[in-house]
């Protein structure tokens, strides 16, 4: 999965944005106003994304591909290489999970104006 590919992916989910609120390197996927997922525009070949705790520690052992999240809550948070070990499918999981994490988390009301 490349950037673009991956850009295509996040803006997918119904609700999902696409900013800079970090500057220019950083690329941030939102729903609800809350990020599920950040990449780097300047290396590319990997992004964070929200985890559950349990589930973060599992994937971890299991994939020398998933560690802990770089700059962020390393509890919540992994960062997954995109480097072609990770199957498409593998990629995609870790996005969805988060962006379920985020949507669930958000109040009834804009989950309901999201569509969900």
């Amino acid at each position: 999965m490349n950037i673009e590919e991956l850009r295509e992916y996040c803006l997918q989910k119904p609700g999902a944005t696409e900013g800079l609120p970090f500057g220019e390197d950083t690329l941030v996927f939102k729903v609800g106003e809350k990020i599920f997922l950040l990449t780097s525009l300047v290396t590319g070949n990997r992004f964070n994304a929200k985890c559950d705790p349990e589930r973060a520690i599992e994937l971890r052992e299991q994939f020398e591909e998933i560690t802990p999240g770089f700059h962020m809550n390393k509890k919540h948070w992994n960062t997954v290489f995109m480097d072609g070990r990770l199957t498409r499918k593998q990629l995609n999981e870790q996005i969805d999970h988060s962006y379920e994490l985020i949507l669930r988390s958000l109040p009834k009301k804009v989950q309901e104006e999201i569509g969900q």
